[in-house]
């Protein structure tokens, strides 16, 4: 579910010989399989009432009462992971990541035929939010509570634990999950104006406009007016990163200065050129508003923006701190361990060991994105400021973020896909996840208890009766090893935010490649036309 620190044991586990990533990246992987099977999985993640069109047939309704004891309709949204509880940040994110994918490489998820999944996905999320934004200044932020969900092994359709529904509002702010959810409708108005939806690009960014100023006027940390969530999703950032990533954001949707200008102004103060971080994730926002910001430059150079020498010096600072982030991952920035990224043995980064692979989809995203500023601009990132840190060019930023995906996609010691579904069968077998891990509704409709799913499903051995085709697990430990265990959720769950930044990685990769497109591109991007 969340990253919160805690105890990590290191389950007994046979150790293979250890091979370098280099070495066993002979043949491309297939990344439009890839990316056709990271769409599939936000499908089995859906909550509320299912399409016709559900292709993932194990998962039915759920989730429908959602809102009814506050008098709002809040059915819909994703669960975040092998859980049921909707926690409106990290599903923000997750959405901004997903949009952000369709936007910069939408020509490879188009090729692969899959830009009417990749829209389906990203508005099964904003359909929920303007469900939850119900005033300009108030947003439902969570429903369920994280306690009581964890006291039971329940498929989503069998749920009995409480579906109160917590918000945000002018006496209680959340500045943190508004403009996250401003990020996320501004970046998706801008895949459905291209997808050629207007009206639901307009509402989108409506919507938009109204959190970010709602966020930026009643300024507040969320986890300190929706309490419940500190356990799973609390802010260590503060919210001032998403008050700059949601102003580029809705720059880059409006074109309007007055966005800019506030990203611009405020950088110093929020952090946003003062941040050097090693990570990107749901919480910390810093690495990815300053690749998104030296993107700024790129449109500069196209002759899309006009920037002042004084705006010019402030995205500059912006992206310095990018090349931190970028030079961190590759091992580049002088100082060694401290101002650089944690690597596995086999060169994978490791952040932390409760479910790490969140930050490696998330480096590999922006180290694909922050590849394209470079190869735009015809320069090299300079890693430390200089010479003493050494440069790295466009290929050389590309290469490390597809080792990073080639090893999720099994080019790694233990030889296993943690993208379930992909490869030759060597994937996670028992992901800590309920609906997977039990029978599927449609086929048993016997109800199934709290704690009578722990008995029947969570302790069985055996392998779970479905498969999270598309999910991206926590991953390995430090070691490169990896216990494909139910209990080792550290390892064995799969999150929503892991996936998301991966459908862009594998379109870029994709055409990069040149790989044919695995079926005929569709003949419909609307999801209108399908839902």
């Amino acid at each position: 579910m969340s990253d919160v620190s805690g105890s990590f044991v290191v389950a007994a586990a046979a150790m293979v010989a250890a091979v370098s990533l280099a070495a066993a990246a002979s043949a491309a992987h297939d990344y439009g399989d890839a990316l056709s099977k990271s769409l599939l999985y936000f499908e089995a993640q859906r909550s509320g009432r299912l399409p016709y069109n559900q292709r993932v047939r194990w998962r039915g309704h759920s989730g429908l009462t959602d809102g009814l004891e506050q008098g709002v309709d809040l059915v819909g949204g994703y669960y975040d992971a092998g859980d049921h509880v909707k926690f409106g940040l990290p599903m923000a994110f997750t959405v901004t990541m997903l949009a952000w994918g369709a936007i910069d490489y939408g020509d490879g998820v188009r090729a692969a035929g899959e830009m009417g999944h990749a829209l389906h996905a990203i508005k099964w999320g904003t359909d929920y939010f303007i469900k939850a934004h119900t005033a300009p200044n108030e947003l439902w932020a969570q429903v369920g509570d994280g306690n009581s969900d964890h006291y039971c092994w329940q498929r989503p359709e069998d749920m009995t634990t409480s579906r109160r529904a917590y918000k945000v509002d002018a006496d209680h702010p959340g500045s943190e999950v508004a403009a996250e959810t401003a990020a996320a409708m501004a970046a998706a108005s801008i895949a459905f104006r291209r997808a050629g939806d207007a009206h639901y690009a307009h509402l989108l960014l409506h919507h938009a406009q109204q959190l970010f100023e709602f966020a930026d006027t009643y300024r507040g940390r969320y986890d300190a007016s929706v309490e419940v969530v500190r356990p799973y999703y609390p802010s260590g950032s503060g919210y001032y990163d998403e008050l700059l990533w949601a102003a580029l954001w809705l720059h880059r949707a409006t074109g309007r200065r007055d966005y800019l200008d506030y990203a611009l102004a405020n950088a110093d103060e929020f952090g946003g050129t003062g941040w050097a971080v090693s990570e990107f994730s749901w919480d910390i926002k810093y690495a990815g508003l300053q690749v998104l910001a030296s993107q700024l430059l790129m449109e500069e150079k196209q002759g899309r923006l006009r920037l002042s020498e004084e705006e010019r010096a402030v995205v500059e600072k912006y992206r310095s701190k990018a090349e931190y982030y970028v030079c961190s991952c590759m091992n580049r920035n002088p100082g060694g361990a401290e101002n650089n990224a944690g690597r596995t043995p086999a060169g994978l980064l490791f952040i932390r060991p409760w479910n790490n692979l969140q930050y490696v989809a998330g480096a590999a995203f922006l180290l694909t994105a922050y590849s394209d500023v470079l190869a735009a601009l015809g320069q090299p990132a300079l890693c430390g400021g200089g010479p003493a840190g050494g440069v790295a060019d466009a290929g050389d930023v590309l290469a490390f973020a597809r080792s990073q995906a080639d090893y999720i996609l099994g080019t790694n010691p233990m030889r296993t896909s943690y993208l379930v579904g992909y490869g030759g069968g060597a994937w996670p077998r028992r992901v800590h996840h309920r609906a997977a891990s039990s029978a599927s509704y449609r086929h048993d409709r016997d109800f199934i208890g709290c704690l009578q799913g722990f008995d029947s499903w969570y302790s069985a051995r055996g392998e779970n009766p479905h498969d999270l085709v598309g999910a991206v697990v926590g991953g390995p430990n430090g070691e490169d090893v990896f216990n494909d265990n139910r209990g080792m959720y550290m390892q064995t769950e799969a999150c929503t935010y892991n996936t998301a930044p991966m459908v862009g990685v594998f379109s870029k990769l994709m055409q990069l490649e040149g790989q044919l497109p695995r079926r005929p591109p569709e003949e419909s991007e609307s999801p209108e036309a399908d839902l």
